[in-house]
């Protein structure tokens, strides 16, 4: 099986795709690919991170409300550590900004939402 190809793991994203796991096989595709397109927020997160559990339900809130003007991509840490390692992210969890296939800015921990609607809005295009 070619992960580069594979329709599973590439498929393709329309602009009312609000949320996306992004994987070690997808991640160029999810994350940098679609960056050309639209902001892509990349939250490099853990089921058993408390701020990840806090801030995880204020980014599902706002991908929808955005309706597709970004695109959220969730990365599992402990499944995906060389995306973690690739970042250079010390902490979890880590929300990464990238436009035109470039980290363009990132924050760290759990913050409030009022915090988290000013980055996404720095950043859409």
């Amino acid at each position: 099986m070619d992960l580069h190809t594979h329709p599973e793991i590439h498929k393709q994203l329309k602009p009312d795709d609000f949320v996306a796991d992004a994987t070690e096989q997808n991640f160029e595709h999810i994350a940098i690919k679609e960056s050309t397109k639209r902001l892509v927020l990349v939250d490099i997160s853990a089921d058993w991170c408390g701020p990840c559990n806090v801030l995880m339900p204020i980014l599902d809130k706002l991908s929808k409300e955005y309706s597709g003007q970004f695109l959220l991509a969730k990365v599992d840490a402990d499944e995906n550590m060389r995306i973690a390692g690739r970042y250079k992210v010390r902490g979890f969890p880590t929300v990464i900004a990238f436009v035109n296939g470039e980290e363009v800015d990132r924050f760290h921990s759990a913050q409030r939402e009022p915090f988290v609607r000013d980055f996404i809005d720095k950043h859409l295009f």
